[in-house]
C-alpha cells in the first residue's frame, strides 16, 4: 500500500507539471487565424473560371488581388473590360437588405448569373437568394426554388389555338382564351393524377404527352430549433426527405391524341419500376416521343422512344451494369463528376451517348434509326469528364477529359476536339495544369483558366477557329505571396491496395516547419463517390493551411471508390460506402513516412464533413490500429438515415445487410481512439438524427466520446456559416489536445479576443 502512494505521488509531481508546461501556444493559433487575410493581401492577380452571359459574346469572372475581390465582364470582340457592377453600391444594398454587413471589396457571391443584357443578375449571398440590377444598384430577395422553374399554367400548343391543362387531376384542352373544357382524361384522382409540368405538345398540335403519377410516401423530417432569432420560445418545423427504401412515386407516361379526344395505350414493359423519369420530348417530326428511365436501384438506365401513333416502346440504349449507372450529367468538375451525356442529331437519326461500357468514360455515336452503335468515338484508358459543344454540321465535338497522358496528374481537366466518327483528335489546351474552359455560345469564343498548386491562374480568351490566344487576360502573380511565407502544397503519390494503381495527394506543412522534428499527421477525409477531392487548381489558402499552422501536417487523398478514374476504381465504392478508400489511404501515410522522417504515423487524426463525417468516424471504427482520433460533423453515419439519391446511387436497392455492415451506428460498439461528434439541430441535408442515433449507441456500449451539438445550425455546423470559427476552434483544440498532447489555450480567460478573432474568419 504504500508504494502504491509513492507511485502516485511520484506520478503527480512529474504528470501534473508536464500538463501545464505542454498547454497550447496562442501564437500558435494566432498565426494560423492570421494565415487567410495574410495571404489573400499577397495574392495578386488570382482569377477564377469564366462564365458567358446568355448568348452574348461577353463574359464575367471573379478576380482576387491584395485582399480583394472585384467581379469582372470582359467583352470578348473589343476586350474592353469593366466592373460588372457598382460593387460599394451593391454592397450596401445587400447590407441593407440581409442585416449583414458587406464590403465592396470582399463580397462572395455563389452561383452568379447574369441576364442576356446583363442588366441584373441572381446570387447567393450567406444562404440569401437575390436578384440585383445593375444600372440602380437596388437588391431584393428572391424564391431560390422559383429561378428557372418551368411555367406551371396552362401549356399553349404550338400552332397557338388549343391550351393544356390539369383539371381535377384530368388532362384537359381548351382554345385560347376560352373556358370551354373538353377532357382527355377522366380517371384521374389524388391517389393518380396527371401531372402539369410534363405536359408538352407535339410539334403538329395534335397530340399531347404527359406523365400520370401515383403519389409515394411522403416522410418528413422534424426539426426543432431551440434558440431562434426572432423569438424566446423555440420553433417547429418539417421537410420532406425521402430516405432510402421509401416508396417513391410511380410515374408513367400518357398520350393523347388531341383530335380524335382519346388515349394512346403506351407499353411500359421497358420502364416497369421507375426511379425517375425525364421529362418527354417529342420529336421535330411529331413522330414520336422520347424519355430517359432510371430503373430503382441505378443499374438499369434506358433511353427509350414511343411510337405516337401505337404506343409502343423499343429501347435506343440500354445500360445494364453490373454495379451502378452514374446517371448525374456530366459537368466536368472535380467535386460532382456525373457521367450521363446524350445529344440527338437529325431529329433522333444519330445521337451521342456518354457510357464506361468498356471500363472508362467515353463517347459513342449511336444509328437513331436501328438502336446499333455505328462507332465508339473516344477510346483509351482515360476519362471524358463533359462536352462543352458539338458541331453537328461540322460533325465535331468539343469536350475535357482527363488521364490521357501517363506521368500527368490524371485529375488535371484538358479539352480536346474530335469528329464523329473518332478521328483528328485534336489538344486544345496545352499549358501543364488543371483547366476550366468554357465557350460562347455561338462557339467562336474560348475562355480558359487554367493553373497548379505551384502555378497561380493564367486566364486566356482563345478564338475557336484556329485556337490562336486572342488576349491573356489576367495572369496571376504568386512573388508576394512566397514572400509571405506561402508554400505550395506538395503532390504525393503512391500505389494503391492493387500495388500498381497510383493514388493522388496532397501534403501541407505548417509555416514555421522544422524538418528535424516529427509531426503528427491529420487526414482530411471526404470520400464521396459523387466525384474527386483533392484540390488540383491553385489555392491561395485553405483551412487545412490553418489547421497545420497550429503544430500538424494536414493531407488530403482521393482513395479508390472516388470518381475521376476507371470504372474499376470507382466500383470500390458499390455497395461498400465504408471502405472509404482506406486501404489505399494507409498505404500512401506510410509511403510518405517512409521517406519523410519527419511524418509520424504513430499519430495520425482525421476529420470531415457530411460523407466525410461517416468517413471520419469510420477511421475509427474499422480501423483504429492506424488512426488515433477524429472529428465528425454532420455525418450520414448510417445510409439508410440520409437521402435517397446519394445512398441508393452507391449502396444499392433493396436496402440489404450491406447498409448495416458500413453503418457507424451499427458499427459503434468498435471504437477505439478519441472521437469528437459536431451536428447542426437543423440540418436540412443529412437528418441530424443520424449523429444522435451514433450517440445513443456509443453511451449504450459506455464508449467515451465528445459531442457538440450547435444550435440553429444548418449542414455545414463546423464550416462555412457563422458558426465556422467556433467549430474550427474546437476541431483544432481536439487535435492539440490528443494528438499534440498537450492542454488548448485557455480562452474563457480572454474571450473579447477569441470573439473578435472568430468575428473575423
Amino acid at each position: 500500500m504504500k508504494m502504491d502512494r509513492l507511485i502516485w505521488i511520484a506520478f503527480l509531481l512529474v504528470y501534473i507539471p508536464v500538463r501545464a508546461l505542454g498547454q497550447g501556444s496562442v501564437a500558435d493559433y494566432e498565426r494560423a487565424y492570421a494565415l487567410r487575410e495574410k495571404y489573400e493581401a499577397a495574392a495578386i492577380d488570382i482569377a477564377g473560371p469564366a462564365t458567358w452571359i446568355g448568348n452574348t459574346h461577353r463574359f464575367w469572372y471573379r478576380n482576387q488581388s491584395r485582399g480583394k475581390t472585384q467581379y469582372l465582364v470582359v467583352d470578348a470582340q473589343t476586350l474592353q473590360k469593366q466592373p460588372a457592377f457598382d460593387h460599394a453600391k451593391i454592397a450596401r444594398a445587400l447590407s441593407k437588405l440581409t442585416g449583414n454587413k458587406y464590403k465592396a471589396e470582399d463580397l462572395s457571391l455563389t452561383g452568379l448569373r447574369f441576364d442576356n443584357a446583363a442588366a441584373s443578375f441572381f446570387a447567393s449571398v450567406d444562404g440569401t437568394a437575390v436578384r440585383c440590377t445593375v444600372t440602380d444598384s437596388v437588391c431584393a430577395k428572391v424564391d431560390p426554388q422559383a429561378r428557372g422553374e418551368r411555367n406551371q399554367g396552362p401549356a399553349v400548343s404550338p400552332d397557338g389555338k388549343l391550351e393544356a391543362l390539369i383539371n381535377n387531376y384530368n388532362v384537359v384542352v381548351r382554345p385560347v382564351g376560352s373556358q370551354d373544357l373538353t377532357f382527355l382524361s377522366t380517371d384521374g384522382s389524388e391517389g393518380n393524377y396527371y401531372e402539369s409540368r410534363s405536359i408538352a405538345w407535339s410539334p403538329d398540335s395534335t397530340k399531347l404527352a404527359a406523365y400520370r403519377v401515383r403519389p409515394g410516401y411522403r416522410r418528413e423530417v422534424h426539426y426543432v430549433e431551440s434558440s431562434p432569432e426572432d423569438q424566446i420560445q423555440p420553433k417547429f418545423s418539417a421537410i420532406v426527405y425521402a430516405k432510402p427504401g421509401d416508396v417513391l412515386a410511380l410515374q408513367q407516361p400518357v398520350l393523347f391524341d388531341v383530335v380524335a379526344r382519346h388515349q394512346i395505350t403506351i407499353d411500359n414493359a421497358l420502364f416497369p419500376n421507375p426511379y425517375e423519369l425525364s421529362d418527354p420530348v417529342w420529336r421535330k417530326d411529331s413522330r414520336a416521343i422520347t424519355f430517359e428511365y432510371n430503373q430503382r436501384g441505378h443499374q438499369v438506365y434506358r433511353v427509350l422512344e414511343v411510337d405516337a401513333s401505337n404506343g409502343k416502346t423499343r429501347a435506343l440504349v440500354s445500360e445494364e451494369p453490373k454495379t451502378f449507372f452514374n446517371y448525374r450529367p456530366a459537368n466536368g468538375t472535380l467535386a460532382d463528376s456525373g457521367k450521363k451525356y446524350r445529344l440527338d442529331v437529325s431529329d433522333g437519326k444519330e445521337f451521342i451517348w456518354m457510357s464506361e461500357r468498356d471500363g472508362w468514360n467515353h463517347l459513342y455515336l449511336y444509328d437513331g434509326v436501328s438502336a446499333a452503335i455505328k462507332n465508339q468515338i473516344t477510346k483509351g484508358e482515360w476519362a471524358v469528364r463533359g462536352v462543352q459543344r458539338v458541331d453537328e454540321v461540322k460533325r465535331q465535338i468539343w469536350f475535357s477529359a482527363g488521364g490521357m497522358y501517363p506521368g500527368n496528374d490524371p485529375y488535371f481537366a484538358y479539352y480536346y476536339r474530335i469528329n464523329f466518327d473518332g478521328s483528328g483528335l485534336t489538344q486544345l489546351t496545352t499549358a501543364e495544369g488543371n483547366h476550366a474552359g468554357a465557350y460562347s455560345s455561338d462557339g467562336q469564343f474560348f475562355v480558359d483558366t487554367y493553373s497548379t498548386l505551384e502555378q497561380p491562374p493564367v486566364l486566356e480568351l482563345r478564338r475557336v477557329a484556329d485556337n490562336s490566344v486572342v488576349a491573356t487576360l489576367e495572369r496571376g502573380d504568386s512573388s508576394e505571396l512566397i514572400k509571405a511565407g506561402w508554400k505550395a502544397p506538395e503532390v504525393f503519390t503512391a500505389k494503391g491496395r492493387d500495388e500498381k494503381t497510383d493514388i493522388w495527394g496532397i501534403i501541407i506543412r505548417p509555416t514555421n516547419f522544422d524538418p528535424a522534428k516529427k509531426y503528427p499527421v491529420i487526414e482530411n477525409i471526404y470520400a464521396g463517390p459523387q466525384g474527386s477531392f483533392v484540390p488540383k487548381s491553385f489555392l491561395t489558402y485553405s483551412t487545412m493551411m490553418s489547421q497545420a499552422d497550429i503544430g500538424f501536417i494536414v493531407v488530403q487523398i482521393d482513395g479508390m471508390g472516388t470518381s475521376n478514374r476507371s470504372k474499376a476504381f470507382h466500383e470500390v465504392a458499390w455497395k461498400n460506402l465504408g471502405d472509404a478508400g482506406f486501404p489505399d489511404r494507409i498505404l500512401w501515410h506510410k509511403a510518405v513516412a517512409a521517406k519523410y522522417r519527419w511524418y509520424d504515423i504513430s499519430r495520425v487524426g482525421i476529420y470531415g464533413g457530411s460523407a466525410g463525417g461517416q468517413n471520419a468516424m469510420g477511421a475509427l471504427l474499422f480501423h483504429p490500429e492506424f488512426y488515433k482520433a477524429a472529428v465528425s460533423y454532420a455525418g450520414c453515419h448510417d445510409n439508410r438515415m440520409d437521402k435517397i439519391w446519394w445512398n441508393e446511387q452507391w449502396m444499392g436497392w433493396p436496402i440489404g445487410p450491406q447498409y448495416s455492415a458500413s453503418s457507424n451506428v451499427d458499427n459503434a460498439y468498435r471504437l477505439q481512439g478519441d472521437l469528437l461528434l459536431i451536428v447542426g439541430e437543423m440540418d436540412t441535408n443529412v437528418d441530424p438524427a443520424s449523429t444522435m442515433q451514433v450517440v445513443h449507441q456509443l453511451m449504450k456500449h459506455n464508449k467515451t466520446f465528445d459531442l457538440l451539438v450547435v444550435p440553429g445550425a444548418n449542414h455545414p455546423a463546423a464550416r462555412g456559416d457563422q458558426y465556422a470559427a467556433y467549430g474550427d476552434r474546437k476541431r483544432y483544440d481536439f487535435f492539440v489536445q490528443h494528438l499534440l498532447d498537450k492542454l488548448p489555450p485557455s480562452w474563457n480567460q480572454r474571450p473579447d479576443e477569441r470573439t473578435a478573432k472568430s468575428a473575423a474568419q
